[in-house]
């Protein structure tokens, strides 16, 4: 196992490219649940779970079913598929175990099945064409990084309504600055290189 490349995954996924910040996909539940903390960390591991256990499930499908088939045309449907049934899983679970998180997450929850970046993770898992373990540790970093980047985004938003800003710039405009401001910190993550 090379532990050098599963670091590059890893650093990538987190912080250079990170899905929200760098690939711009996730953006509806990240505006949407970041604006008290507890239920920006849990969409955040509700991701982590969902992108991890969609990106290995997911690689089994290919490998073991469309592949040899040559049903590779079918890929994205049948990856839609199992992340559908992942948040199925999920939301079933919240629903009986963290009623307070399932209600605070509202429609947010089931919009994870339309979230692109789990099927993002999913489709640059075989473009890249990365093995079972790589596919997993791409999900579940990929998931920490949706994380990191929600919570950190969350709790700015707490403390933006204790500030003064211009009146133009209440609600959403405030909100998409911030998120402007922390893609731009990112961007310094940009030149790491894993030697």
């Amino acid at each position: 196992m090379d532990f050098t490349k599963l670091l590059e995954i890893t650093l990538g996924a987190i912080l250079i490219n990170n899905f929200i910040f760098s690939q711009f996909l996730g953006i509806c539940p990240f505006m949407g649940v970041s604006k008290k903390m507890d239920t920006a960390a849990g969409m955040g591991m509700a991701v982590i779970f969902v992108m991890g256990l969609a990106s290995a499930i997911c690689w089994v499908i290919n490998e073991f079913i469309l592949m040899p088939l040559e049903l590779g045309y079918l890929q994205t449907l049948a990856y839609i598929l199992v992340i559908a049934a992942l948040v199925q899983f999920v939301e079933m679970f919240l629903k009986k175990g963290m009623p307070s998180l399932y209600s605070a997450l509202g429609i947010y929850l089931p919009l994870i099945t339309t979230n692109c970046a789990v099927l993002g993770a999913v489709l640059i898992n075989t473009q890249n064409h990365y093995n079972f373990i790589e596919s997993l540790v791409y999900g579940v970093t990929g998931g920490i990084g949706f994380l990191i980047a929600i919570v950190l985004f969350a709790s700015i938003r707490e403390k933006l309504r204790f500030t003064e800003y211009p009146k133009s710039f209440e609600g959403f405009p405030i909100a998409l600055v911030t998120a402007a401001l922390l893609a731009l910190a990112f961007m310094g993550f940009s030149g790491m290189k894993i030697w």
